[in-house]
């Protein structure tokens, strides 16, 4: 039985609920938006959620796209999708709530907490409880691109499995850090992938198509979805255990020399930091040879600020090819009208 604010879901029925929330100090409600769809046939139950951090917007438009893909009409078991988690975050555009805390730090919350701990709470009683796999969709932060990525604890039951489904470029063997979402799913026993890709407060096409298309592979993965076309060529992922951020040894002014997605070799010149006149310089460099998975965008650094992410990888240089065939193959229709491109 699937149940959500009191209403429950029937076979085939697909309904939109808003979970009331904490409303706002000028007495106006304010309420999560939930997506329910049931399919006829029984299958297992899915969370598809995206804009925990609410400057995170990536992933609401994952979230549009999939609700309107006609394979959801062949769906079995259920999806709950959420496009917007934290939307206090995303109505101030900022990556927390009202009370500066972060709702991704705030799970399981409680009913007599802070703001934070309330929202974690609703959206864990009413969504997370009820399902057996979720994909939690998220970017890097202000100022900080992702190349599409995965990040999952690859040792609980049915995480690389799921993972394996999605079909990202590279999958990032990661622990859960106290107080998230999947930290708490990991104790629940509810296998939950977090799919990283692009910057915060942009949209990034690749990032969006590639995110589309993991949702659809993992549903079908699980047998909620019809089996696709087989692909042409077939999409290697590849399971990272081990990466780095490298951070910049002074303060200045940033020349990064080094792509997303580009293999780098072990010293390496990464970028340059300079005073603003260039009298006084200095290199940051690769500390191993791997792929560039994360990147500072913003030209202005401070002493020991992160300004690459590099995962560790022997087969790094061939990730890096893959790579730019992923970009090549997303490319997409210069004139789409069901999906037309965001430039």
């Amino acid at each position: 039985m699937v149940q959500i604010a009191g209403r429950r879901v029937a076979p085939g029925e697909q309904l939109s609920l808003e979970l009331p929330l904490a409303d706002l100090y000028t007495h106006s409600a304010l309420t999560m938006p939930v997506r329910v769809l049931r399919g006829r046939r029984d299958g297992p139950t899915l969370f598809l959620s995206a804009a925990i951090h609410g400057d995170e917007l990536n992933g609401v438009e994952i979230v549009r796209r999939v609700l309107r893909h006609r394979s959801l009409s062949r769906l079995r078991g259920t999806l709950i999708a959420v496009p917007v988690v934290n939307v206090h975050g995303f109505v101030s555009r900022s990556r927390y709530l009202p009370d500066r805390r972060d709702l991704n730090r705030s799970f399981p919350g409680s009913t007599s907490g802070s703001l934070a701990a309330r929202m974690a709470h609703t959206f864990l009683q009413e969504v997370v409880r009820q399902c057996d796999y979720g994909i939690d969709l998220h970017t890097g932060a202000v100022h900080r691109g992702n190349l599409p990525q995965l990040r999952a604890e690859l040792a609980q039951p049915g995480v690389r499995e799921l993972a394996a489904a999605f079909a990202a470029p590279l999958v990032l063997d990661a622990p859960a850090g106290d107080g998230t979402l999947r930290a708490f799913t990991r104790k629940a026993g509810i296998p939950v992938v977090v799919y990283e890709a692009g910057e915060a407060l942009r949209f990034d096409e690749t990032s969006i198509r590639l995110g589309v298309g993991g949702v659809l592979n993992a549903l079908r993965g699980l047998n909620m979805l019809p089996p696709a076309r087989a692909r042409k060529t077939q999409r290697r992922t590849a399971f990272v255990h081990n990466s780095q951020w490298v951070r910049s040894g002074g303060s200045g002014i940033l020349r990064t020399l080094a792509g997303l997605g580009e293999y780098v070799t072990e010293g390496q010149i990464l970028g340059r930091v300079a005073d603003s006149f260039g009298d006084h310089e200095i290199c940051i460099t690769a500390p191993f040879s791997g792929l560039v998975i994360g990147k500072l965008n913003l030209p202005v650094v401070y002493e020991g600020e992160a300004v690459y992410h590099l995962a560790e990888a022997g087969q790094a240089e061939r990730l890096a090819a893959d790579w730019e065939r992923v970009q090549a193959e997303e490319q997409p229709p210069a004139h789409d009208p069901q999906e037309p491109p965001i430039l």
